[in-house]
């Protein structure tokens, strides 16, 4: 049997951990070459970021009673020999539940009262605001109060069919699937909005993310959840009920809130839950297995889906195998082939995504650090044909060449008012560009989206004015590239004269590209698009959940924008960061020269004492290259054991 998927993750968060630490230790010595100019820094610091704060997100998805806990129960709590998540017979999570670590914060479950939603603020800003939440403490050591902590997600409370309404809970439109009402006439909601777990669990400390969301109401009635959080997770596990199949509820959930975001051949699975049902003395091991693989292909039809991407499996079995480690129970419940597609999926996805985005920054990096090195080099060839023209060569021709040193050092110094006078010219355009992608210019373009969405009743004419809002923010990232474009001729312009005068050896950096900002900016128009429609028509006429609607997109908008202004910031560095680079050399190259006629007038040694030392320093530089090579091999290097192994583990199962 292969190892699980918690060991597997733990495995990569090792590894990423242990790039990180090579990240830093590679900056410490370009810092002690005196190789690490803004840019590079910046670059590095951004990779090593990057690996650290990567967050792995996993959100189960399901109708009521699919078996969710049971499954995140079997997954990530079995070590504590008891159900942590609630998981009894019927309704069991109510409101959607968040998993995750944060170091800065103690170990708690955070509850927002689900009165909030007849308020306008988004999650992410009631989030912001502390004092609304219900906290209450974990103790990560004791499985007992850690389950009964949780339970609290469980919790429901009575009220009016006036209330449940306004609160979305309850639809007058026609087959509308609301709650029974009592003989009070009084309807059962979640007492909870959202709820927040942060606990050391291992898993959640290397970057895991846990989402739980409970049933079709709730991910129905928070376009946050739905097209950020869900849309946003690396892995999808939608689970069904192996002796129903698809139902109509199950079939609304996957159509109206996955299948938007579902992306084929990454960690999309689907779980058929509770094989245990179909076990029986009356059917044989092969007539069950007939039964399952009927169910199998009848749900990929429905859901238009691969049936190798459908796993059946029984969480509840799964959990009580490990509990008492029967291996033989354990393999029949299939948890473990679940646990091996849905590590290879996320993990295989999440390695290939960082190798990528680590190949290219290390890529960057060599270049920038390689024309550090060349500019070195230039520098002394230039002394060593100078000094070696002084061989034989009197008292007078020597002064000559130091008073000639001095008067290119005072022309070189000349050239820093037209570099100041570029920066100027520089950073105003910047700025031009920044405000581009800044969250006033986005705000304003999602003001005429918004104000079709406050008003009350049925919203005509939205989906045009949604095409619209979109085109302009494409618009937005088109005049970010243009004024990148009009930087890049200044430069251009402003290097060629540069190195034309005054000996330096600047090159022109490439176009910005924003391929991220397009691609996300697509794929976040077609998430949302899905509320526009006719079957969203009641919802949309409410202004609160039009206002919620507006606030989530703009918070995932946010991110795309600050993304891209990022990346426009790296570029505008890897340019200018040559200046400062060439600069520096240059006025370091002088003082060695002008040093080194000194000593070479004072004594007649002292020019093969200074080709000897230029010499020297000339190998010290093919070293440094050499050495620079070794360090991009080896930043490189761990990212294919763990995708060997990731193979190895697949070619197994």
């Amino acid at each position: 049997m292969g190892p699980s998927f918690s060991e597997q993750f733990d495995r990569f968060g090792h590894w990423r951990k242990g790039f990180a630490g090579q990240m830093a230790a590679f900056s410490d010595w370009l810092a002690a070459q005196d190789l690490l100019d803004a840019a590079v820094q910046d670059h590095l610091q951004r990779l090593e970021a990057l690996l650290r704060g990567d967050k792995v997100c996993v959100a189960f998805v399901a109708e009521f009673s699919r078996g969710k806990s049971e499954l995140i129960n079997a997954v990530f709590f079995a070590h504590y020999g008891r159900r942590i998540m609630p998981a009894s017979p019927g309704r069991t999570t109510m409101c959607p539940t968040e998993l995750g670590y944060d170091a800065a914060l103690p170990a708690c479950l955070r509850l927002l009262p689900v009165e909030t939603r007849a308020q306008p603020y988004s999650l992410t800003e009631w989030r912001s605001r502390p004092s609304t939440w219900v906290q209450l403490p974990l103790d990560v050591h004791d499985a007992d109060q850690l389950a009964y902590a949780m339970a609290h997600v469980a919790q429901v409370r009575k009220v009016s069919v006036q209330e449940a309404q306004t609160l979305g809970f309850w639809s007058d439109a026609p087959g509308a699937e609301n709650p029974v009402c009592d003989a009070q006439g009084m309807v059962e909601i979640p007492k909870w909005r959202h709820a927040l777990i942060n606990m050391a669990h291992p898993l959640l400390k290397q970057g895991l993310v846990i989402v739980d969301t409970p049933g079709l109401n709730a991910v129905g009635t928070e376009p946050e959840l739905t097209v950020n959080l869900i849309a946003q997770a690396h892995a999808v596990v939608f689970l069904l009920a192996a002796d129903a199949g698809v139902t109509k509820s199950d079939l609304s959930i996957w159509k109206e809130h996955l299948l938007p975001c579902h992306r084929e051949g990454d960690a999309h699975l689907v779980v058929l839950n509770k094989i245990d049902t179909l076990w029986s003395s009356l059917d044989s091991g092969t007539e069950v297995q007939v039964q399952l693989n009927r169910q199998r292909a009848q749900s990929a039809q429905i859901l238009e889906i691969d049936p190798a991407r459908i796993v059946p499996l029984s969480a509840q079995k799964g959990l009580m195998a490990k509990i008492e480690s029967n291996a033989a129970l354990l393999k029949s419940s299939g948890l473990p082939l679940f646990e091996d597609l849905l590590a290879q999926g996320i993990l295989a996805h999440r390695q290939t995504i960082l190798r990528n985005v680590v190949g290219e920054g290390v890529a960057q990096l060599q270049a920038q650090v390689l024309r550090s090195i060349h500019i070195r080099q230039r520098d002394l060839d230039e002394q060593m044909l100078e000094l070696r023209s002084l061989r034989g060569k009197n008292a007078t021709v020597i002064e000559n060449m130091r008073q000639r040193i001095q008067q290119e050092q005072r022309t070189f110094e000349a050239s820093t008012a037209k570099i100041l006078a570029v920066r100027s010219v520089h950073l105003k355009l910047m700025n031009q560009a920044f405000q581009l992608l800044g969250a006033t210019s986005l705000r304003k373009e999602l003001e005429q989206l918004s104000s079709a969405l406050e008003h009350s009743g049925l919203k005509m004419g939205v989906r045009k004015v949604y095409a619209s809002t979109f085109e302009r923010l494409r618009g937005l990232g088109e005049q970010a590239k243009v004024a990148a474009a009009e930087i890049q001729a200044m430069l251009g312009a402003t290097f060629k004269d540069l190195n034309a005068e005054f000996g330096f050896s600047l090159q022109l950096p490439a176009d910005l590209q924003l391929h991220d900002f397009d691609r996300e900016l697509a794929n976040i128009e077609e998430s949302y698009l899905q509320y526009l429609g006719f079957g969203h028509a009641l919802k949309l006429a409410n202004p609160l959940f039009g206002q919620r609607m507006v606030k989530a997109l703009g918070m995932r908008l946010r991110a795309v924008f600050e993304s891209a202004a990022n990346d426009l910031d790296l570029w505008s560095k890897s340019a200018t960061s040559q200046l400062d680079a060439q600069l520096k050399e240059r006025k370091r190259s002088f003082a060695r020269r002008i040093e080194a006629v000194d000593r070479i007038n004072e004594a007649a040694s002292g020019l093969m004492e200074r080709i000897a030392e230029i010499e020297s320093s000339d190998q010290q530089l093919h070293l440094l290259e050499q050495r620079l090579g070794q360090w991009m091999q080896q930043l490189l290097q761990p990212a294919e054991p763990a995708a060997q192994e990731l193979g190895a583990t697949e070619q197994s199962a």
